[in-house]
């Protein structure tokens, strides 16, 4: 391997041998052509230089060696000075390149139409809390009634949809329960009717001297008691769902009645019911739910961050987004005084007017809630525009030139934003059209 290796390199010098001789003779001989060509040349120029103009021939043969030979060389000198000029190596001055700042934007009279300018200035900074909520009940229109007494369902006469008014029956419960206080009612008045007559009784004797003051005080304080007990089982009853007509009624013809009817507290709209016929409730449970659809709440919870910034009587806006986007201008109709512990928000609310009853309870709802306006420093929202997660304004320097300012502002409230840094009062900046100032520069850094 390494023999034929080793012939292989003898055989590439060979070549580099032949090949320079090679080089060397031809260059020789090209040489000695052009030096040749060029002597008949001068040979040539100098016999017509001789005919038609004798003195300058003359005056060159006069001349000495070193300006014969230096004009034999003065074409190859011209030749190489026409090159070097060629490739600008006498162009001892550096170009200089205009650098552009970046920031930095020449506005032309077309780009001057796409854009207005303004000052930054001091004005009253309203800003506007974006939270979001949903539609509730308006609570003081929102009944949810229950059974008064224990017993079993047996009728029932009203079912969601359905609109009621006060008073109205909406069910009617069996119940032993109901019985038996009627019962203690008719035996408590029967007590009291006894009791009574025994104490007329003992004011009678006692005047007739047969009975004692204290025999008298004796059956006036248990009339008293008898009295008490009555008047508690009429409560009862009245706790129980019957009305003081009814309890009349049964004291008068004593007939006990087991039906207890479930009564609507408030008009509106059956939103809600929770029993069947012949289930057994208890006077815990939720039968039926009535709320007056007509004025809603929106509620929303506000971080206690923020919470500082609302108050009762500001205007706000809800947002119904199921309603294409619906807006209801109002006002902040409460603000809770206490921080929920949980999730650390402070609850807002506001009355949501519902004429046509398009808007149900449960619908989700952005708020929108001006706070009280502020002094601020403000730029127009159209003024500024983001870009690499930051946002700019143009600065006016000069007539046609704008300078690209890095700012750091807080969030928009009604067309403006107010300035955190970056910008100083009275500075002149583009207040409209920044989007066309920003692609100008682009373009004129990219040489286009």
């Amino acid at each position: 391997m390494k023999q034929e290796f080793k012939k292989i390199v003898e055989q590439l010098r060979t070549w580099k041998t032949f090949l320079v001789e090679k080089v060397r003779f031809h260059g020789k001989a090209l040489l000695e052509l052009t030096v040749s060509t060029q002597k008949e040349w001068y040979a040539q120029a100098h016999e017509w230089i001789a005919v038609h103009a004798p003195i300058v021939s003359t005056k060159y043969d006069r001349s000495p060696a070193w300006v014969k030979k230096g004009t034999f060389y003065l074409p190859w000198f011209c030749a190489f000075l026409i090159a070097l000029n060629y490739f600008n190596v006498f162009d001892v001055r550096p170009s200089i390149k205009s650098v552009q700042d970046p920031n930095v934007v020449l506005i032309n009279p077309d780009i001057q139409k796409m854009i207005s300018e303004g000052k930054v200035q001091m004005g009253p900074f309203v800003e506007e809390l974006r939270v979001s909520g949903r539609i509730d009940f308006n609570e003081q229109f929102l009944s949810r009634i229950g059974a008064n007494v224990t017993g079993r369902v047996s009728d029932i006469l009203a079912i969601p949809g359905q609109m009621v008014k006060q008073g109205d029956v909406l069910a009617k419960i069996t119940s032993t329960e109901l019985t038996q206080s009627q019962l203690a009612y008719l035996k408590a008045k029967s007590a009291s009717q006894l009791a009574d007559q025994a104490a007329n009784r003992a004011r009678i004797l006692y005047k007739e001297d047969v009975i004692a003051l204290a025999e008298l005080q004796k059956r006036e304080a248990e009339a008293s008691s008898s009295k008490a007990e009555f008047r508690a089982a009429n409560d009862q009853l009245r706790v129980q769902g019957m009305d003081q007509a009814s309890i009349d009624r049964l004291a008068k013809s004593g007939l006990i009645e087991s039906i207890n009817n479930v009564i609507a507290t408030i008009p509106g709209e059956i939103v809600e019911r929770k029993i069947n016929k012949g289930q057994v409730v208890q006077p815990a449970d939720a039968l039926f739910t009535i709320a007056d659809l007509g004025l809603l709440w929106a509620i929303a919870e506000v971080p206690e961050s923020n919470a500082y910034l609302i108050h009762k009587g500001q205007k706000v806006t809800a947002i119904i987004p199921a309603l294409r986007n619906l807006e209801i201008e109002g006002t902040v109709a409460h603000v809770d005084s206490i921080v929920n512990p949980t999730t650390r928000t402070v609850l807002v609310r506001m009355e949501v007017p519902n004429p046509e009853g398009q808007i149900k309870p449960g619908m989700l709802a952005t708020m929108l809630i001006e706070s009280q306006p502020v002094d601020r420093l403000l730029v127009p929202v159209g003024a500024v525009f983001r870009e690499d997660n930051h946002d700019h304004v143009f600065v006016r320097e000069e007539d046609d030139v704008y300078r690209m300012v890095t700012v750091k502002l807080g969030p928009e409230g009604k067309g403006y934003r107010p300035v955190l840094w970056g910008l100083k009062e009275g500075q002149e900046i583009a207040i409209n059209g920044a989007y066309h100032l920003n692609t100008e520069r682009k373009r004129q850094l990219s040489g286009g």
